[in-house]
């Protein structure tokens, strides 16, 4: 594998890292600015509203800029982002920052995976966006705890800091590593191919799946801390181990996912969404012991994130002319499923059904991913005769040319 897929990588972490440690540092903060944790938690919705609002924004606005020009740009507005929140003075001042910081999240992503899957060869290209996606998974096992571990020490400011520094590395990474190579020039389609690319069915039905698949992990997920205290019976103080181990699985369950997927696209992606409905159906009676619980976290992970790279390959597939804008798309509906997934596990939680009540609702949710998989399956199944016989019935064929007799033969013909 190329080491520019490192430089992503290294920008994968930073991200990763500042999306998810502001959870662990609301007590901080909030008590810093003087303000309630649930204020504080507006912070973390204003990232999420970030990358939905960033990524087709950014991803549009740049599509006639070379690609390497655009993640190194996109990585200098996280940094900028990260500075300005280590800098804030008052609560306002923060939430404009963390939203300035959520918006080039997707469009790197998106980008990213472009990049990734032109520098692999084309059997390994859900791979290639696997080892981009590492970054990410690897940032819940070391980059959220350290920086936690930081803030909670040295100040939240702190962590915005190295969050900054490692930004910065990124940078540097990306001009060092990604190649200046006509792959990755101003791509040719532009902003007009690239929103014709969102105007196809199989793209929308693409991101569907994103929303619905992706839904269900955060259905369960959002609600684990509870469901590990007053289910499987746990001390407050082992959840943040045992949250790693859902970074363990995710890193594990990434990898897996990209090595399928380069052996059976569609197959690794219907399985992987088949298993979230299986882990999250058995979470009631998995949360009954200790060692079940542990397992079922790290299964979740697992699980969830198998379907990572089919889903990202998928939506570029389908918008193959012009893949930036609806990959970065993609990334805008992963967030969609963070807030949607979320709201539907706390109105099971809060119908009184139990404590692990969300998960069988996220069951449901990866169902209707399935479901939707199965629509996009079908349509795509019914496009291709007819694009076949399309080509039969428009193909040009050219008239034989008219043989015109020899002299010795009009002469026989007219004896």
């Amino acid at each position: 594998m190329p080491l520019a897929l490192l430089a992503l990588a290294v920008g994968a972490f930073g991200i990763g890292t500042t999306e998810f440690v502001m959870m662990g540092l609301l007590p901080e903060v909030a008590d810093d600015l003087h303000t309630s944790i649930p204020t504080a938690g507006h912070l973390v919705s204003a990232y999420a509203l970030g990358v939905v609002i960033g990524a087709p924004l950014l991803a549009a606005a740049t599509a006639r800029l070379p690609r390497r020009t655009v993640l190194i740009g996109l990585m200098c507005l996280f940094v900028a982002g990260n500075a300005l929140s280590a800098l804030a003075p008052d609560h306002r001042w923060l939430l404009a920052a963390r939203l300035l910081s959520g918006l080039p999240h997707g469009a790197f992503f998106g980008v990213g995976a472009v990049v990734a899957t032109g520098l692999a060869a084309p059997e390994r290209r859900a791979r290639s966006v696997s080892l981009m996606f590492l970054g990410l998974t690897v940032a819940n096992i070391v980059g959220v705890p350290a920086a936690t571990l930081m803030g909670q020490h040295l100040g939240w400011r702190a962590t915005f800091l190295a969050v900054s520094a490692i930004g910065l590395a990124a940078v540097a990474s990306l001009a060092l590593l990604v190649p200046r190579t006509p792959g990755h020039a101003a791509p040719a389609a532009g902003l007009r191919g690239e929103l014709a690319a969102l105007r196809s069915l199989p793209v929308w039905l693409a991101l569907g799946t994103t929303v619905a698949g992706f839904g269900a992990l955060f259905a369960a997920y959002s609600y684990i801390a509870p469901m590990l205290t007053d289910s499987a019976g746990y001390a407050e103080t082992s959840v943040t181990v045992l949250l790693a181990l859902f970074g363990v699985g995710a890193t594990a369950g990434n990898l897996l996912g990209g090595r399928l997927a380069d052996r059976s696209l569609r197959g690794t992606l219907f399985g992987g969404l088949a298993a979230l409905t299986a882990v999250l159906a058995l979470f009631p009676l998995l949360m009954q012991a200790r060692w079940s619980a542990a397992l079922a976290v790290a299964l979740l992970g697992t699980a969830a994130f198998v379907t990572g790279s089919p889903l990202q390959l998928t939506v570029m597939e389908k918008a193959a002319a012009a893949p930036a804008l609806a990959s970065s798309a993609n990334q805008a509906a992963f967030n969609l499923a963070n807030a949607g997934g979320a709201w539907i596990g706390g109105l099971a939680l809060a119908s009184g059904l139990g404590t692990t009540s969300p998960a069988p609702a996220g069951a449901l949710l990866a169902v209707l991913g399935l479901a939707v998989a199965a629509v996009a399956y079908a349509v795509d199944t019914r496009r291709a005769p007819h694009a076949g016989r399309e080509r039969v019935v428009t193909a040009h064929v050219p008239p034989a040319p008219a043989r015109v007799p020899s002299e010795p033969a009009r002469e026989a013909l007219h004896r």
